[in-house]
């Protein structure tokens, strides 16, 4: 029977210690191991050097390969007056061969192109390519996409959209003389002038506060991709398109609206671009100031719609501050907006209240963590009071109030947690994201039961005849003439 492996004697691999000084300089420093005999040794150590060396001779190859580059690299020094051809084909050799294989198709390829009479391309060509695509080139385009990001584009269409949502929610008196048409009057050509008018007085006023704060937009990760601060745009271009957009957009206001739209729409970049932005770095106060400017677009989308229907003059008193009180739906609507403001931007500015702090820019998040909380919860209550008062001002059915109490109540929770938490365990992204989907929740809700829609509706759909009507919309055409014949004999 023959014996186990680990009790043959293995040879012993004596290392020798590298010298500490010269072990760079010289060759001699690293000598080769010496094998010489083991001898029959008893304990853990025999079957440990065998179980270590003799099974696997990895060690015995790294030393040596070591030791052999070693005196191989002296060689070469010594032998430095070898000849230059003998050289190159040392090198070629050591050519990996798929490098030799790609060198040898990139010869061809360029003997190709000079037969053909064509230019090779370079050595060089993708990464050249690659830095080409990527350079800044002052393009129309490249121009466009920064003045699109000029007028911040999100922000921008909220604006459009609450003017727009607010202009379809006026209440018109479809229903003054059987012989008017049977839909509202609403013309699609002011609503048109009224979409792009208040566009581009809104990406005016953006433009402008851009103008103002590039050097506090570079210290924020929200703000550092602008144009101006990675100098996509020049300071001079941009001030031409805030000019431009302003004089536009209130020009199509004046005279495709009227204008009491066209000077809210201008006073809407004046406090924008020339209060709230100053301000940011004066007072926590600046948030009402920019809540102000969130109020004004539903104004000018009731304006509108009142200029569409106005019996009078057409003033800015008989279409923002009417006696018969049909004006109160469009001050409703713009308080919406206002409340709206404070649950949506503190808890958008908690997660980033330290890179406020840095910027210099003043906000409750940072300068009073408490209050932010309590403001944030404070206006979320009043939206079921504004909800209510929709109802009361005939804009809307009182279904309404119904409807829109869940989306309310689930704004005044994450309000509360927010307040409970100040802003942790996540209840500062929750109110975010509860106000992102509560305005365009009211919104729909408050479309969906405007006054006197669905009776329009199952008109429109049953085809009643012209001359049919129910006796509440007969009352309130009856109490509306008689209020417009007693204000005309008071005026008189």
């Amino acid at each position: 029977m023959r014996p186990p492996r680990c009790l043959f004697p293995a040879a012993e691999i004596l290392l020798k210690a590298p010298s500490s000084r010269r072990c760079m300089s010289s060759a001699a420093a690293f000598q080769p191991p010496r094998i010489v005999a083991a001898t029959q040794w008893k304990g853990y150590g025999f079957f440990l050097s065998n179980r270590m060396f003799d099974r696997s001779t990895c060690l015995d190859f790294v030393i040596l390969r070591k030791a052999n580059g070693i005196r191989s690299a002296s060689a070469s020094a010594t032998d430095s007056t070898l000849s230059s051809p003998t050289t190159n084909s040392s090198s070629e050799q050591d050519i990996a061969p798929h490098r030799k294989r790609q060198a040898q198709r990139r010869e061809k390829a360029a003997a190709e192109a000079a037969a053909r009479g064509e230019k090779p391309l370079p050595p060089d060509a993708s990464s050249l390519l690659a830095e080409h695509a990527a350079s800044q080139s002052s393009s129309g385009r490249r121009y466009l996409s920064a003045c699109l990001s000029l007028s911040k584009p999100r922000l921008t269409m909220l604006v459009v959209l609450t003017a727009m949502a607010t202009y379809a929610l006026y209440p018109v008196p479809e229903m003054l003389s059987p012989s008017t048409t049977e839909t509202p009057s609403l013309s699609p050509l002011t609503l048109l002038f009224l979409t792009i008018g208040t566009t581009l007085c809104s990406a005016s006023a953006n433009a402008l506060n851009m103008l103002y704060e590039p050097s506090t937009d570079a210290k924020m990760t929200r703000t550092r991709n602008r144009p101006l601060v990675r100098n996509l745009i020049s300071k001079r271009s941009a001030v031409l398109f805030a000019i431009l957009s302003g004089f536009v957009g209130t020009g199509a206001l004046y005279f495709g609206v009227n204008p009491t739209v066209s000077g809210l729409g201008f006073a809407n970049i004046v406090i924008y671009a020339g209060m709230y932005t100053p301000l940011k770095a004066v007072t926590a106060f600046n948030t009402w100031i920019g809540a102000v400017v969130g109020g004004i677009p539903p104004l000018m989308g009731w304006a509108a719609a009142a200029g569409e229907t106005a019996t009078k003059d057409g003033s800015w008193r008989e279409l923002l501050f009417a006696s018969d009180g049909s004006s109160i739906g469009g001050w409703v609507m713009a308080g919406f907006l206002f409340a709206w403001q404070f649950p949506h931007f503190m808890a958008l500015s908690w997660p980033i209240r330290e890179e406020y702090k840095k910027a210099g820019l003043r906000m409750l998040a940072w300068t009073n963590p408490a209050r932010n909380g309590r403001v944030a919860l404070r206006y979320s209550l009043v939206f079921i009071p504004l909800c209510l008062s929709l109802c009361a001002a005939g804009v809307t059915e009182w279904s309404f109030a119904v409807t829109s109490f869940p989306i309310n109540a689930w704004l005044i929770r994450e309000s509360v947690r927010f307040w409970r938490f100040e802003g942790e365990k996540g209840s500062a992204r929750g109110l975010f994201w509860a106000s992102v989907w509560h305005l365009p929740g009211i919104m729909i809700l408050a479309l969906l039961n405007k006054k006197g829609m669905w009776s329009r509706v199952w008109r429109s759909v049953f085809g009643e005849e012209e001359g049919e009507w129910e006796e509440e919309e007969l009352d309130e055409m009856v109490s509306m003439a008689v209020a417009n014949t007693n204000s005309q004999k008071s005026i008189r």
